[in-house]
């Protein structure tokens, strides 16, 4: 799936080389969408219960912020590696999937820059636009579209963890004009609820809307959580999670359930 999508500067302080516990700090920006943290997240998820059959992906999101002035400008890219079969509704990453055999091969790839001030309050946020091309190597793993809009996130830090939304809105403009218009819209709620050395509970729901979709089948609503961890392995900052969501509102044909895996390579300044 896609999204998150890949979230306003957090400070972080001097990370111990430690096989157990990661910074506090670090976790926070770990949690942090648009932090100056740069990241190289591989998140593995596979949805279950569709009518066509299983899909699995493998998203790719870098992470890498630039500060100039008064603002951080966080650039966020995902590039989706699928493995599903086609005219499946739902997946976040492909609103309208093309009827066919399964496929494997490159899906399409999204880029958004938020911008977001170095100074904040009691809420972090970030602004910004967003783009999606038909790189899809095969039909059924793509829009075949290329879709545009605006982005954005609110984030607001607790003492015992975080919480806040991401929200994205596409619609086309160009591309193959035998395929049907991208107008979607995404919302992600996120919560994060922090334990000792450096675990952490947290849901992270990707909800859809593809407006194209008849009446009834245009929604995707899962409900879930999961576990993560910030540590180091060797001198390496890692965060990994584990997570699944069961899609209680979804289209006709749709998975059923997702369970994903991250392993997230961090870089702190």
């Amino acid at each position: 799936m896609i999204k998150s999508i890949g979230i306003a500067s957090l400070s972080i302080l001097s990370l111990h080389a430690s096989n157990v516990v990661a910074s506090d700090d670090l976790r926070s920006a770990v949690q942090n969408p648009i932090s100056s943290l740069v990241s190289l997240p591989f998140k593995f998820t596979v949805d279950n219960g569709a009518e066509n059959g299983d899909a699995n992906f493998l998203n790719i999101q870098p992470v890498y912020p630039i500060t100039y002035g008064d603002w951080n400008y966080v650039n966020r890219l995902i590039v989706p590696i699928a493995d599903a079969p086609g005219n499946t509704p739902g997946l976040p990453g492909i609103p309208n999937s093309e009827p066919g055999p399964r496929a494997s091969g490159l899906s399409d790839i999204n880029y958004s820059l938020f911008l977001s001030p170095v100074e904040y309050g009691s809420v972090i946020w970030g602004v910004g636009p967003s783009i999606t091309g038909p790189t899809a190597s095969k039909d059924t793993l793509g829009a075949g579209k290329w879709s545009a809009g605006p982005t954005a996130v609110a984030l607001a830090p607790q003492k015992w963890g975080s919480m806040g939304m991401l929200g994205r809105h596409l619609w086309s403009f160009a591309g193959d004009n035998d395929r049907q218009n991208v107008n979607q819209t995404l919302v992600e709620p996120f919560l994060n609820y922090n334990l000792s050395d450096g675990w952490f509970l947290l849901t992270d729901m990707v909800i859809t809307a593809n407006w194209q979709a008849s009446s009834g089948d245009q929604w995707t609503v899962p409900v879930g959580g999961g576990v993560g961890r910030v540590f180091t392995i060797g001198e390496q900052p890692v965060n990994m999670r584990l997570e699944g969501y069961y899609n209680t509102v979804r289209p006709t044909g749709a998975p059923k359930w997702s369970s994903s895996f991250t392993v997230q390579l961090l870089f702190p300044k």
